[in-house]
């Protein structure tokens, strides 16, 4: 039986998991911002990426300052083990370059969480413009397949790793006026189905419902009554031990937070 390493042996016995790595896409906003501080305030290193230059750089501080080690560095500016970065993920070559910066930095991540998504304004399909519907499947589709391509491999010489692929009540069911993001996550489920029985031993990839969350994308949709449901502040400690407790067996399997 192969023995624990130092520092995992010192976590168990401390009663603490050990820390891992886990990258996160989209995450200057609404549920992808609260899972990378919640995540971060339970000791784990953050890889993100987001469009808005000045909300990448306000988390990058945020999540230092609610990271566990924070208070005890004793150096005036300590390197964070966070890596907060400015990034579509509808751009290929983009992803190619943090995938690559990445690696070189020895950062593989144990977890991705593909959260990047948009959503199209209410609009019968026929009214919704062809710009608007390419956006759509460019985030949510071609971005997590932008992600995986580039980084499933780094995760494949590790030789374990969980993929969750963030999906959506409506990639189970269907609305009217939201056709283009209903198709969107309908293929993020198929896709995930897919790629669960692609992966080799020791990975997982799920698509994960978030269920019905207050967050801008729900108020596009339902205007103030939005308010009614719960923040994406509240959400996040169940969705991260959810995604932390993920396993091998549970492989190929649409859950739902």
């Amino acid at each position: 039986m192969p023995t624990a390493t130092p520092a995992v042996a010192a976590g168990i016995k401390g009663g603490m998991p050990p820390s891992k790595t886990v990258l996160v896409t989209g995450v200057s906003r609404g549920l992808g911002r609260a899972l990378a501080l919640e995540l971060a305030k339970r000791g784990h290193a953050i890889i993100g990426c987001a469009r808005s230059v000045e909300k990448v750089q306000a988390l990058q501080s945020e999540l230092m300052a609610v990271s566990p080690d924070a208070s005890s560095s004793s150096s005036a500016s300590p390197p964070s083990k966070h890596l907060i970065t400015h990034l579509d993920v509808r751009s290929d070559s983009a992803v190619r370059e943090l995938a690559k910066l990445i690696a070189e930095s020895r950062r593989v991540p144990d977890i991705i969480v593909n959260n990047a998504g948009t959503i199209n304004k209410n609009n019968k399909i026929w009214q919704v413009p062809a710009e608007e519907f390419d956006i759509v499947i460019d985030t949510n589709i071609k971005g997590i397949a932008n992600v995986l391509r580039h980084f499933m491999p780094l995760m494949i010489e590790k030789k374990h790793g969980i993929i969750v692929n963030m999906s959506s009540g409506w990639g189970r069911s269907a609305a009217a006026e939201v056709a283009p993001y209903c198709a969107s996550k309908w293929a993020v489920e198929g896709l995930t189905k897919s790629v669960a029985k692609e992966l080799p031993p020791g990975f997982a990839a799920v698509s994960l419902s978030p269920g019905v969350i207050n967050t801008d994308m729900l108020a596009s949709c339902f205007g103030s009554s939005a308010a009614l449901y719960q923040t994406p502040e509240t959400w996040a400690p169940t969705a991260a031990t959810m995604i932390l407790s993920l396993t091998v067996e549970d492989n190929g399997a649409s859950l739902t937070v």
